[in-house]
């Protein structure tokens, strides 16, 4: 399918600094995935024969995740010569000298241009046979954006930037997107002729539809029907508004596959998450990153899910998780915590305030309530007393505890490890547990209780607990000390 005819470029040389970042701009995400990210998977659906992206500032850092979201892209770097149209050159080099067929220009900060919008703009580029075809908009206000000035024809004479217009060439309401697809031959004859007269001294790469006019070229442009396909992100404004945009699609996307969505307003989901039918999202949740979700789950309200696995007709309500699996017909939540690497298993049970860490819980077993579970394994049908504690760090190492199968924890254990408990065994109640626990054993922590009488009275004199204990006695209304 790899159209021999079509190469891409595109422009990640940006500085970027009104996004006032550490970051590089184009690096800043979009439904968990960088803004150049999304470019370059637009890039990758128009099938070309080459991709080059030009690159400056952030150099490594932006070049090594363009080669991570799309290997074949050849990296090309801008020198100091400024300018679009200087990008455009260096890209152009990188391609064969052989090559005669069509370039599409675009930006890395513009993720919501689609594949079907580009294809349609090289789609009339080629039908007319012009040198140049502008992806444009028309917008109420267009302030800041460069304009189409069109001629008597109809054709585009030039694009003037913003600060090069006058105030005739300002009312113009058809703006430049930044995007373009043009016939390589005339690219190439043209750019080496633009210069950097203009009022910031750059080679823009605008300045080629002039030219190419002036050869008896024919230049074209097509306005997109919704402007908000070719906007940029320039700051982080604009990137929210971004945001809220695509997932505002993904949102709906999922609705007509089947999804139910109480509150799209306060639901997102990253492009790569997998949903499937029926699937319920409550409000306030946030499914990220390459997270699945079987059918009849229930997902929320207030859950935050991060590259998980969510098992047929779980329910995980006010739940924070990453990279935790989570099985079929268990329970999660209110206010759970899942770290790395926890994995529940069917019909299992992780519940409130609990906080588990790379430990695995067999089928049926349950940890109800306000426990640690860490670098632990428990085995099938069990189920771990409320305020329990896997106590797996010596300050210097980690360990492991092992719990069976029908074991029956009671509350307020700590588990010091390396420690294991055997199939079906007992512990009692506020017992510490720093020896292994053979199979069908009760556990009790050995030193009894010691009341002291009268300590209240004799030490703390004065308070009212001592008058209440004193009136107690007085009454005899208190337990025999045994």
């Amino acid at each position: 399918m790899t159209d021999q005819n079509l190469a891409v470029i595109i422009l990640a040389a940006g500085e970027g600094t009104r996004m006032r970042s550490a970051t590089p701009k184009i690096l800043h995400t979009l439904a968990g995935i960088p803004l150049v990210g999304h470019v370059l998977a637009t890039a990758r659906e128009l099938h070309p024969a080459h991709i080059v992206a030009v690159v400056r500032h952030e150099r490594d850092a932006v070049a090594a995740v363009i080669t991570q979201n799309l290997p074949e892209t050849v990296i090309v770097d801008q020198d100091d010569i400024p300018g679009t149209g200087r990008a455009v050159e260096v890209a152009l080099g990188a391609l064969p000298a052989d090559f005669a067929g069509d370039v599409v220009v675009v930006s890395g900060d513009v993720p919501l241009l689609d594949a079907d919008t580009l294809g349609h703009l090289l789609e009339a580029h080629r039908a007319h046979h012009a040198a140049a075809t502008v992806l444009s908009a028309v917008l109420e206000d267009a302030t800041g954006y460069g304009r189409i000035i069109r001629g008597a024809d109809g054709l585009v004479d030039r694009i003037v930037e913003q600060k090069d217009a006058n105030q005739s060439e300002l009312e113009v309401t058809e703006i430049n997107s930044g995007s373009y697809v043009f016939g390589v031959r005339p690219l190439r004859d043209e750019l080496p002729k633009v210069g950097t007269g203009n009022a910031q001294g750059e080679k823009y790469l605008t300045d080629v539809v002039g030219l190419l006019r002036a050869s008896g070229n024919t230049v074209e442009a097509m306005p997109v029907a919704q402007s908000w396909i070719v906007g940029g992100v320039n700051d982080r404004v604009q990137l929210a508004e971004a945001s809220a945009r695509l997932n505002a699609l993904i949102v709906r996307g999922w609705q007509l596959a089947g999804v139910t969505v109480q509150d799209p307003a306060t639901t997102w989901i990253d492009l790569n998450v997998t949903l499937a039918e029926d699937v319920e999202i409550l409000p306030g949740t946030q499914i990220k990153g390459a997270t699945t979700i079987a059918r009849g789950a229930i997902i929320g309200p207030d859950t935050t899910l991060v590259d998980c696995e969510v098992g047929e007709n779980a329910v995980v309500k006010r739940t924070d998780a990453t990279l935790a699996v989570i099985g079929r017909g268990a329970s999660v939540g209110p206010f759970a915590y899942l770290r790395p690497n926890t994995v529940l298993g069917d019909d299992g049970k992780i519940g409130t305030f609990v906080e588990t860490k790379n430990s695995t819980i067999g089928i049926g077993s349950k940890v109800p309530h306000l426990s640690y579970i860490g670098d632990t394994e428990i085995g099938v049908q069990s189920n771990i007393g409320a305020g329990t504690i896997t106590a797996n760090y010596d300050g210097v190492n980690k360990h492991r505890t092992t719990v069976g199968s029908h074991v029956r924890t009671s509350s307020h254990n700590v588990f010091v490890a390396p420690v294991r408990i055997g199939d079906g065994a007992y512990t009692g109640a506020g017992t510490v547990v720093r020896k292994d626990v053979p199979a069908g054993a009760l556990a009790i922590s050995v030193a009894p209780q010691r009341n002291m009488i009268g300590w209240v009275e004799e030490k703390r004199a004065g308070t009212a607990a001592a008058a209440a204990a004193a009136a107690a006695g007085e009454s005899g209304d208190q337990p025999q000390s045994r």
